[in-house]
C-alpha cells in the first residue's frame, strides 16, 4: 500500500477554498493553433459588411486572424458546404430558405444563433412615387412608364432577384414585360438616388436595417407575401457554420454563438460605413470602445487564442 503524505490541520480548509474558487472562476479553455485563421464570406451587402467588421475587430483583439472573401450568396454557401469557409453571418430567412434547405440536407452545417430579429426585406418605392399612389405590388403595372418598366435588384444570383425574375416570368401583377436590373447594393442605391434627384420614381429591393431608411423616403410595398414573406418580408438573420469547425474550435465558435445584434446597432454601423466612408473594421472598433457592456456579453466565457480573458483583451485592443 503506498504511503500517504501527512496533511496539516489547515489543508482540508485550503482545499475546500480552492475548490470553491475553481467553481466560481472556470478554467479558461483555448482553441488549438489550427483555429487561428477564421474564414467567412461577405456577399457585398452593407449589413453583413458591418457585422463582419464587428466580428473582425473582435477576432483580432482575441489574437485570431480573420479572412474574408467577397462571394455571392450561392457561391458563399457552396464554399461553406465544401469547407472553403468556416462561418457565415448573413443567412437571411425566409428569403434564403432554398439555400438553407440545401445546407441542412448536406448535414455539414449547423446554425449557431439567430443574430438579428426585426429585419424586413421586400420591394419598395421612393417618395417620387407618392403622387402615383403606389402602395402595393398590384399597383405597379398601371404606372409602368413612370417607373420605366424597371425593377432594381441586387447582385446576380441573389435569392431575392430570383424571386423577382420568377414573378416577371409568371406575369404576376402584370409585370411580365418589366425588366429586372441586377447590380451591387451600392450600384442599385446609386441609381435609385439618381432617379430620385430627377423626380423619377423607382421600385427596388429595400431592407432594414440599412441607412437607406434614413437617407431616402421609402414606402415598403404590401402584397408580396408569397415572394418575400408576410409583414413586408419580415425576416430574421442567422449565423451558420461548418460542424467540423465548430467541434474543432469551440472557443471561437462560442463567440459566434453569442454575437447578436439589434437593428439600431446595425443602422449606426452601416451609417458610418455608407454615409461617412469609415472602414467597416474601424467603425466596429469605435463602437466596441463605447459599448463595453455589450462586448462583455458577446465574450462571456470566450478567451484569446492563447487562453487569456477575452473581453479584457478586446477592450485593450480598441483603446
Amino acid at each position: 500500500m503506498p504511503r500517504t503524505a501527512s496533511l496539516s490541520p489547515l489543508a482540508p480548509a485550503a482545499a475546500l477554498a480552492a475548490f470553491v474558487a475553481a467553481l466560481a472562476s472556470p478554467a479558461l479553455a483555448q482553441d488549438p493553433a489550427s483555429c487561428g485563421t477564421v474564414r467567412f464570406s461577405d456577399p457585398g451587402w452593407t449589413d453583413i459588411t458591418a457585422t463582419n467588421g464587428v466580428a473582425t475587430a473582435l477576432l483580432q483583439g482575441l489574437g485570431y486572424t480573420p479572412q474574408i472573401s467577397t462571394l455571392s450568396v450561392p457561391v458563399g454557401y457552396e464554399a461553406l458546404k465544401n469547407g472553403d469557409t468556416d462561418v457565415f453571418l448573413g443567412n437571411w430567412m425566409p428569403a434564403q430558405q432554398k439555400f438553407r434547405d440545401d445546407l441542412d440536407a448536406s448535414g455539414k452545417i449547423e446554425e449557431l444563433v439567430q443574430n438579428l430579429e426585426g429585419a424586413k426585406f421586400t420591394l419598395a418605392v421612393t417618395d417620387a412615387a407618392a403622387d402615383l399612389g403606389v402602395t402595393d405590388f398590384a399597383g405597379l403595372d398601371a404606372h409602368k412608364d413612370a417607373f420605366q418598366g424597371k425593377i432594381y435588384g441586387i447582385e446576380p444570383g441573389a435569392p431575392a432577384n430570383q424571386s423577382i425574375q420568377k414573378m416577371i416570368e409568371a406575369d404576376k401583377f402584370g409585370l411580365g414585360d418589366w425588366e429586372l436590373v441586377e447590380s451591387s447594393e451600392q450600384g442599385m442605391l446609386a441609381q435609385v438616388q439618381r432617379n430620385d434627384a430627377a423626380g423619377t420614381p423607382s421600385v427596388f429591393l429595400a431592407w432594414a436595417p440599412h441607412p437607406m431608411n434614413v437617407t431616402l423616403k421609402i414606402t415598403y410595398l404590401a402584397g408580396g407575401d408569397e415572394e418575400f414573406g408576410p409583414d413586408f418580408g419580415g425576416a430574421t438573420v442567422h449565423t451558420v457554420a461548418r460542424k467540423e469547425w465548430v467541434a474543432a474550435c469551440p472557443n471561437v465558435a462560442r463567440l459566434f454563438r453569442q454575437l447578436t445584434f439589434t437593428v439600431d446597432q446595425e443602422n449606426v454601423l452601416m451609417g458610418k460605413i455608407l454615409d461617412e466612408g469609415v472602414d467597416a473594421v474601424e467603425a466596429a472598433r469605435g463602437w466596441i470602445a463605447e459599448n463595453p457592456d455589450t462586448v462583455a456579453k458577446w465574450l462571456d466565457g470566450v478567451t484569446t487564442l492563447d487562453g487569456k480573458p477575452g473581453a479584457e483583451a478586446v477592450m485593450e485592443s480598441v483603446k
